[in-house]
């Protein structure tokens, strides 16, 4: 049971952590863009809130299987192999929890307007010193939002992960998947403990993020 805890903690801190890097400039992107590329990329990125998880994870195993021409590059020229493997979780993860980051910044970028870049510009900092001091502190609720979103989203995802990683003890069987199982096998008594870790841990992060986004949104910590 605990090897299942601690896998699901590793992969959706790891998640999450990827989540940031590439969600934050996205977002950022994603805000100050009117072009259609960006409504393409946009749609894109969202199609995991209406896709069913394992569509999403059927296609994953195709495009990353080890009979699939992208498979067997990466584990002839980089010895990766991404299905059934903790390393193909996290690409299922990142995939599927992306619109849950990259929204809430999306979000906080949009509602802080021009008028702050303005004043920086004026000031003659530089585009990148206008996203990493005036940008960034501004949508701190937007990415605190995002980064426990992701997170905790990733603890409970089911779908992709069972089909991208299926359910191997130690490596890939993740808290949903127990659950699953010691359902499937009348263990009711841990299936409970589980579910019931789950929910908990669930509650704390969104009631810490509410909590903290209300500080944020009334001024420096």
């Amino acid at each position: 049971m605990w090897d299942a805890v601690v896998l699901t903690l590793q992969l959706a801190l790891v998640t999450t952590l990827i989540l940031l890097l590439i969600g934050t400039p996205l977002a950022w992107w994603l805000a100050r863009s009117h072009h259609l590329l960006s409504q393409l990329v946009a749609t894109l990125v969202a199609l995991p809130l209406v896709l069913p998880p394992t569509v999403l994870g059927f296609y994953l195993l195709i495009l990353v299987g080890p009979h699939s021409p992208l498979g067997r590059t990466l584990d002839q020229w980089f010895d990766l192999r991404l299905a059934f493997s903790f390393e193909g979780l996290v690409l299922g993860s990142v995939i599927y929890s992306l619109p849950f980051v990259v929204q809430p910044i999306r979000n906080a970028f949009e509602l802080m307007g021009e008028r702050p870049l303005e004043v920086a510009a004026t000031l003659r900092a530089s585009p990148f010193d206008r996203f990493w001091h005036v940008a960034l502190p501004l949508a701190r609720p937007g990415l605190l939002c995002g980064a426990v979103l992701g997170f905790a989203h990733t603890l409970g995802e089911f779908g992709v992960v069972l089909m991208i990683g299926g359910n191997i003890p130690g490596e890939t069987r993740v808290v949903s998947v127990a659950i699953y199982d010691y359902v499937e096998t009348l263990q009711w008594g841990a299936a409970h403990r589980l579910s019931a870790g789950l929910l908990l841990f669930s509650f704390v992060c969104i009631l810490a993020m509410n909590l903290l986004d209300k500080r944020l949104r009334r001024g420096p910590l």
